[in-house]
């Protein structure tokens, strides 16, 4: 499974980068907006150039396939590894279809259930991002969407790839594994409580401990 990081805050990204363990970026109004600083199209160029052979998800703001349509492909021309994040919907749909027949890859967002999915797959989605936590926050088990997702994937060989988005917590990320999803992606925060466990820093600290303690009886 790939890992993707979910922020538009260039100094994340170019922590993450730098971890060597993320293969894309997704992004979106609200955490463009967070950003803060400069144009745009210049952050996503930016992370584009972080990330240059993954991924990098800028989204529509339209509410109709025209105008989906017209960012989009102004989106496109901004770095060579720009996905189209279109939200999922009658006209996004239609502007999909549009994306996938002029070879544009796209990221399908906001699905909450299997049939979204299949109508994304249908069509021609390059990613399909169902999200995970707003379905739990609402009492749905959203991992569960996932997991059917991708029998329905595997059943179907759809060339769409699954990715599990809306990640709160490091165990949705090893659920999201389990169940067989293409691509999770995941905040800045999780990516970083990942690597946490209290064994591994003990581990750390005792090694530390005893090769100095070797190292001073050797110069005594």
């Amino acid at each position: 499974m790939q890992l993707f990081v979910d922020t538009a805050d260039l100094k994340e990204i170019r922590e993450a980068a730098e971890m060597g363990v993320i293969q894309g970026v997704t992004t979106n109004p609200t955490l463009l907006a967070k950003n803060g600083s400069g144009s745009v199209k210049q952050v996503i160029q930016e992370i584009c150039s972080l990330v240059p052979e993954g991924p990098v998800s800028m989204e529509c703001i339209s509410d109709n396939a025209a105008g989906m349509l017209k960012e989009g492909r102004e989106f496109v021309t901004w770095a060579p590894n720009v996905y189209v994040k279109v939200p999922f919907c009658v006209e996004g749909m239609k502007a999909v279809s549009v994306f996938a027949k002029e070879g544009i890859r796209t990221n399908v967002t906001l699905v909450f259930s299997t049939n979204q999915a299949i109508l994304a797959a249908s069509a021609g989605a390059t990613l399909i991002s169902s999200f995970v936590g707003r379905l739990d926050d609402i009492g749905f088990d959203g991992m569960q969407v996932i997991a059917d997702v991708v029998a329905l994937k595997q059943s179907f060989d759809w060339p769409s790839k699954i990715l599990a988005a809306s990640i709160r917590h490091p165990l949705h990320v090893t659920q999201a594994a389990a169940v067989g999803a293409d691509i999770a992606t995941i905040p800045f925060k999780v990516l970083k409580q990942m690597y946490d466990h209290p064994l591994t820093e003990k581990g750390i600290q005792l090694f530390q401990s005893d090769w100095q303690k070797l190292n001073q009886a050797v110069t005594a």
